[in-house]
């Protein structure tokens, strides 16, 4: 009988699992919908054209901004908006605004929410960055999180997460990808993406997986000019383009092309990816299958305006096969350029009216037939959930990395020696240095400031002398963690200095920072943390105090004395 109840249990549970899991996206887009086929009988010309452009929205730039914002969503009839910074309380009462303007067909609002809403909104939570989450081996935790995320974002009106970041950053000097990057591995970055995807696409959040076919290796942010791709053919096929392929076979929603110019997919001369069809026509939609949306990545960045402006660059897009206009630098003139495009047989209606179809079968998937306004009552709790803290701890947790020393660990809490405590970067006491003195109440701490003199380093250092033993945590201080420290030359001397002392050290840092500190491998025992969170420095208290066992792996190579997969387990 006990045997008979639990597999109905079981049944039960697959059951509810399979109820809760949405059916992907590319498999209703050629499926015959009432409501897309009325919705698009309503449209004339120039709102069909209206559907394929998204517009840059703020809620940090004051009322008049956001009043011209609503004047071109109304005016152009466009299909979606993309919040950028500002507040959620804020952004939900502006997306019920912008909602009402256009009766016909409910706007798609999108967001960069790489690491949740607190990439872009504050009063928000930030899940770690995905090159911590690269470091962590249970990849059913990225999935965990890409529920939660996708939690968050429903709440607060949104359909469209422009993420993952399905990028191989394998160069370290990446300016633009780098820490956004899941690491160097093809194979680490597919698994964590698909996990990361199926998390948000299961929960009913669309995912659009960046920046094809791969911004990885690339020393120019296409914010401000065009990066070029040199590699052939194979070597893009082999490397960029692996997560990409792994997604889309893995039932990907849709697909954000890159600016770059890649010679060994069309030498055309500065066109950048997001304009050449075939890149996107014969790469991605026809040899890769990708039956779902490709949007553009945002078309008022220099790696495209800089060589077709004005809107010249979108009816180039549309040309060349994208679906999603996002940020247009002029929609208004491209509008009017599609138009002229269609004059001139360069381009069908029935080309346009395809492209149309498969926007509103993705409205439909997200729910907009049955669209309704946003409730903002506890909507700021709702977005601080305890589960979703517990889950970003549970994640720094399984990131943080010992490269060496963990034998050490714990130390011993009748340890007589004096300590110290170096905290490097911060003006105040920080999450790792509370927790440790905790438990040492007696050690010393220094705290030791990016601005600090050379004559304060130099007292330092005379006072360091005097212990046996030293704890130095290294943080950076910065919102975003860039792959080199803003440290001064004389500080970055003073950790070289230090380690002569055989410290126990945490990094908490883009992990290629280690690269950057000359001698930090003479530690007696080295833990990277990824990120300056509060979380991430509570798990290296943690194992460094023996209440946590670090499971982290190197996703990145950093040097000779540390490489991608590099990590003690005990």
């Amino acid at each position: 009988m006990k045997k008979i109840i639990c597999l109905i249990g079981l049944a039960l549970s697959f059951s509810l699992l399979k109820a809760q899991t949405k059916v992907p996206y590319i498999s209703t887009v050629n499926a015959t919908n009432r409501w897309v086929d009325s919705v698009f009988k309503k449209l004339n010309r120039n709102e069909k054209i209206g559907q394929l452009f998204m517009v840059r929205a703020h809620t940090n730039l004051g009322q008049a901004y956001s009043d011209s914002v609503a004047k071109v969503i109304a005016k152009q009839h466009l299909g979606g908006v993309v919040f950028f910074q500002g507040g959620p309380k804020r952004q939900a009462i502006l997306t019920n605004q912008y909602q009402s303007l256009y009766k016909k067909v409910p706007l798609m609002i999108a967001q960069d929410a790489e690491w949740g809403l607190g990439m872009r909104l504050d009063s928000t939570l930030s899940y770690p960055y995905q090159m911590t989450l690269g470091a962590i081996q249970n990849n059913n935790l990225i999935y965990q999180m890409g529920q939660m995320v996708a939690k968050d974002l429903k709440r607060l009106g949104v359909h469209i997460n422009f993420a993952p970041v399905m990028d191989v950053n394998n160069n370290p000097r990446n300016p633009v990808i780098n820490y956004r990057s899941f690491g160097e591995n093809k194979y680490n970055v597919a698994d964590k993406s698909i996990a990361y995807m199926k998390g948000m696409q299961d929960a009913g959040l669309f995912t659009t997986a960046k920046h094809f076919p791969g911004h990885g290796d690339t020393d120019v942010d296409s914010h401000y000019d065009l990066p070029q791709l040199p590699f052939n053919r194979e070597r893009l096929d082999s490397l960029e383009i692996y997560p990409f392929k792994q997604a889309i076979a893995a039932g990907l929603n849709g697909v954000m092309v890159a600016h770059m110019s890649i010679p060994a997919l069309d030498n055309t001369k500065n066109l950048p990816s997001t304009l050449s069809k075939p890149i996107i026509t014969t790469l991605l939609k026809n040899d890769l299958n990708f039956k779902g949306l490709v949007f553009s990545d945002a078309m008022d960045m220099k790696g495209v305006v800089k060589f077709f402006p004005n809107g010249e660059a979108d009816v180039k897009a549309i040309l060349a096969g994208l679906d999603v206009i996002e940020l247009s630098q002029n929609s208004e003139n491209a509008i009017h350029l599609i138009r002229k495009a269609i004059r001139k047989h360069q381009l069908t209606w029935n080309e346009i009216d395809q492209k149309v179809k498969r926007i509103l079968a993705a409205k439909y998937w997200m729910n907009l037939h049955q669209y309704q306004a946003i409730d903002t009552t506890k909507l700021i709790e709702d977005l601080n959930r305890t589960e979703s803290k517990v889950l970003i701890q549970e994640l720094t947790d399984a990131a943080v990395t010992v490269l060496k020393g963990s034998e050490n660990f714990p130390i011993a809490t009748d340890f007589v020696r004096k300590m110290a405590i170096l905290s490097i970067g911060p003006k105040d006491p920080t999450t790792f240095s509370e927790t440790i003195k905790r438990f040492f109440p007696d050690a010393t701490l220094f705290i030791i400031p990016k601005d600090i003199s050379l004559k304060e380093l130099e007292t330092v250092k005379t006072e360091i002398a005097k212990f046996g033993q030293v704890i130095m945590a290294i943080h950076d201080t910065r919102l975003r963690p860039a792959g080199t420290l803003d440290y001064q030359n004389n500080l970055k001397l003073f950790i070289a200095d230090m380690t002569k002392f055989k410290p126990i050290t945490a990094v908490f840092a883009n992990p290629y920072t280690l690269a950057g500190l000359p001698g930090i491998e003479q530690s007696k025992a080295l833990l990277v943390g990824y990120q300056n969170s509060k979380e991430m420095q509570s798990s290296a208290a943690r194992v460094i105090l023996g209440k946590l066992n670090a499971k982290g792996k190197l996703p990145v190579t950093i040097n000779a004395y540390y490489k991608f997969g590099a990590g003690e387990v005990k």
